[in-house]
């Protein structure tokens, strides 16, 4: 699940080369990144708390709502105001989600195995990144930025209903287990 979501999270730069497209002046597009950022780090470990206390499935596909929403957002709305929604989302997107994998990451590793599989996830993450990036680019480049970001939104809603049934299953699986009709 977490390599397909890299596939919907291609490179922050297409963030900034969107501000461009719609407007925003080259000397203000580092903005761009400070506004993702500082969402991200405000929310980030109030997340991590949260996925402490909630099963971290749930608030990983909290993320990939949001992820929906940014896209949407930097798909449907050619305006400065309407880019800088999609950032702040992408942000909250990033906050939510980027904690929480490492987590999931950790707790299906055996301790003796930890390092070994984060360096396997982020090399499957690293990959999919990449992958993800250059289709950025060619959609842009064939068909522009609107498309580029639906597909985004694309992949990250099949992400969020393929981690949706997971969540389902396990929870089914566990009712069953447990005697509960």
């Amino acid at each position: 699940v977490g390599v397909v979501f890299s596939l919907a999270r291609f490179s922050e730069a297409f963030l900034i080369l969107r501000a461009q497209d719609v407007g925003v002046p080259v000397a203000y597009a580092p903005l761009v990144m400070v506004v993702m950022s500082a969402v991200y780090a405000v929310v980030a470990a109030p997340a991590g708390g949260l996925s402490d206390r909630l099963d971290r499935r749930l608030v990983l596909l909290t993320a990939l709502v949001v992820l929906v929403a940014a896209d949407a957002a930097l798909a449907l709305l050619p305006t400065v105001a309407g880019v800088f929604a999609g950032v702040t989302l992408w942000g909250l997107h990033m906050g939510l989600s980027q904690g929480v994998l490492s987590a999931l990451v950790a707790d299906a590793a055996p301790e003796s195995l930890r390092g070994t599989a984060f360096g396997v996830f982020n090399l499957a993450s690293g990959l999919a990144l990449l992958a993800a990036s250059v289709t950025a680019g060619e959609l842009w480049s064939a068909y522009g930025p609107r498309a580029t970001f639906l597909a985004g939104g694309g992949f990250a809603l099949a992400t969020a209903i393929l981690l949706f049934l997971l969540v389902r299953r396990r929870s089914a699986a566990a009712q069953s287990s447990s005697g509960i009709p």
